[in-house]
């Protein structure tokens, strides 16, 4: 019986028979996440940044035909720009998004939709990032913590000091 019992001791008995799958990478990204990217974000955000001071100040006050030009320039040159910071989905959005005035000088108004647009494109792609960096973050976290509980199967609660009220008591 004595060596039953030190048998016993040194076994251990596993609750559940089905094996623990331990995930060691994340999975890959969906292909259309994993193209689009931004090359350059502090010339995307600076850019964004104008763009959007050139949508109010068309809104304070109207615009003489040199300053609709001025401003016609300054918008396709930041679309332009902006294209050289992003992958190239995103420039193939920006675009088709982005489509050229007419010769003619353009108007307040189809200053005022235009910049609009870009802004509004602009503030989409800044929070796609957000979200892209809270996932990242989230990601992280959980793999961070999944590293400081190496023996534990996903989902278990970490056997700390502060779990001890969970843990129903010692059992022979």
């Amino acid at each position: 019986m004595g060596k039953d019992r030190e048998m016993a001791e040194q076994t251990p008995i596993l609750s559940d028979p089905q094996p623990a799958v331990i995930v060691t990478s994340e999975p890959e990204p969906p292909e259309e996440e994993a193209t689009e990217s931004v090359a350059s974000p502090a010339k995307v955000l600076r850019i964004g940044s104008m763009t959007k001071e050139l949508l109010e100040e068309v809104r304070r006050a109207p615009l003489d035909d040199a300053g609709r030009l001025r401003l016609r320039e300054i918008y396709e040159t930041s679309v332009h720009e902006l294209a050289q910071g992003l992958s190239g989905d995103l420039r193939e959005e920006l675009a088709r998004l982005s489509s050229p005035f007419s010769a003619d000088t353009p108007s307040d108004s189809e200053l005022r939709v235009a910049q609009a647009q870009l802004v509004g494109w602009l503030e989409g792609l800044f929070h796609g990032i957000q979200a892209a960096i809270f996932s990242q973050q989230m990601a992280a976290q959980a793999q961070l913590q999944h590293m400081r509980r190496p023996g534990l199967p996903p989902g278990m609660p970490d056997p700390g000091p502060d779990n001890a009220a969970s843990r129903p008591g010692t059992y022979l």
